[in-house]
C-alpha cells in the first residue's frame, strides 16, 4: 500500500500531524510511505517506520514550490492520500482515496481525526533511535533534568526568562539540572540568552541536537515547562510532564496533548505568574500517568487547561 502523507510547514502542526501517521502504520503494518513536510518538521519524521521517502516542500513566491512536488507525486498511483493543509494538490494526483482536512470548531487533534473519521483522536508520538538515546544520554549524564524552552516565532508568546528560571529553582530537587532547549539559528538563541544568564549551570541544547535527539531528551526530563511552541507539542508527544503556556494563543485549540499535559493559560505571558506555573506542575506530577497505546514513544490522551 502507497500512502502520500501531507503535513504541514510548521514544527507544532506535524507534530500535532504524527497521531494519524501511527493509526496509519499500525493499521496498515505494510505501507510504504511518502511525507511532505516543511524543512522545519523534516527531522519528526526522520525515524519513522514505513517511511519510504521525506519530500521536504521549500516555499517559493507565487506558490511555485507546488509544481515540483505536483510533479514528483503524479507518476505515481496511491491508494491513500491524507493532506493535513487541505491543498488542490491531492485532487490533481491518482489516488484510489483521499482524507483532505477541513477546518471545524474544537481541539486540532479532534479536526485531524476526523479526516480519517476516527472517534478518538489518535495521540502525537516521537519516534527515536537507539543511537540519539545514546548521544542525549552522554550529553545528560544519570540525574534528573527539567526542561525549558523560553523560546517561541513570535514575542509576545514569550514568558520573561526570569520566571522560567525562578520555576526551575521551585521544581528541582537534589541533583536537578536545567536543560534549556530551542531551535537552531541566531534569533532563537538571543532569545534563550537571558534565561541562560540566569542559569549558569544549565545544559545549553540550543539548536545543538537533532530533532530526533531532542526528542530523546525531552523522553528523560522528569518535567519540561515551555512556551506555546512545537517543542512544547514534542515533549507532550514524548510523554514528559509537560506545563505549557499560553498568552496570546488558542490553548483549547493547540494546547499540549501528552500522558501528563496542561495549558496554562492568561490574556498575555507576564500575566502567568510563577506561582501560578508551579501549582499546575505539581498537579500535573501527582497524576498518574496514562497507559501508552502505541509502540511507538507514544503520549496518551490527557489534555488539560488551566485559566486565569
Amino acid at each position: 500500500m502507497k500512502i502520500l502523507f501531507v503535513t504541514s510547514n510548521r514544527l507544532g502542526d506535524a507534530v500535532l500531524s504524527t497521531g494519524l501517521l501511527d493509526h496509519l502504520i499500525r493499521t496498515y503494518p505494510d505501507a510504504r510511505i511518502t511525507v511532505v513536510c516543511g524543512p522545519v518538521a523534516e527531522g519528526v519524521f526522520a525515524r519513522m517506520p514505513n517511511r519510504e521517502r521525506t519530500i521536504v516542500l521549500r516555499k517559493r513566491r507565487g506558490s511555485r514550490h507546488w509544481l515540483p512536488l505536483w510533479a514528483a507525486t503524479l507518476p505515481h498511483l496511491w491508494d491513500l492520500v491524507v493532506d493535513i493543509r487541505g491543498s488542490a494538490l491531492s485532487w490533481l494526483i491518482p489516488t484510489r482515496r483521499r482524507a483532505i482536512f477541513r477546518r471545524t470548531a474544537g481541539p486540532k487533534i479532534a479536526e485531524l481525526a476526523a479526516m480519517l473519521k476516527l472517534s478518538t483522536p489518535p495521540s502525537p508520538v516521537v519516534w527515536t533511535s537507539s543511537a540519539d538515546r545514546q548521544r542525549v544520554g552522554e550529553i545528560l549524564g544519570d540525574g534528573p533534568v527539567i526542561a525549558l524552552a523560553p523560546t517561541a516565532n513570535w514575542l509576545p508568546k514569550v514568558w520573561p526568562a526570569e520566571r522560567f528560571a525562578a520555576f526551575f529553582h521551585r521544581m528541582a530537587g537534589p541533583g536537578t539540572r536545567a536543560v534549556v532547549l530551542g531551535g537552531p539559528g541566531e534569533t532563537e538563541r538571543a532569545m534563550a540568552a537571558p534565561l541562560m544568564a540566569a542559569l549558569p549551570d544549565s545544559i545549553d541544547l540550543v539548536g545543538r541536537l537533532s530533532l530526533p535527539e531532542v526528542a530523546a531528551c525531552l523522553e528523560r526530563a522528569s518535567l519540561f515547562i515551555g512556551n506555546d511552541s512545537g517543542l512544547m507539542h514534542l515533549s507532550a508527544a514524548a510523554g514528559a510532564p509537560t506545563v505549557g503556556l499560553f498568552g496570546p494563543t488558542d490553548a483549547a485549540t493547540y494546547g499540549p496533548v501528552g500522558r501528563r499535559a496542561v495549558a496554562v493559560v492568561a490574556d498575555t505571558m507576564p500575566a502567568i505568574s510563577v506561582d501560578r506555573a508551579v501549582a499546575a506542575a505539581r498537579a500535573l506530577l501527582d497524576q498518574p500517568p496514562t497507559a501508552e497505546t502505541s509502540s511507538a514513544s507514544a503520549a496518551g490522551t490527557s489534555r488539560r487547561v488551566v485559566s486565569s
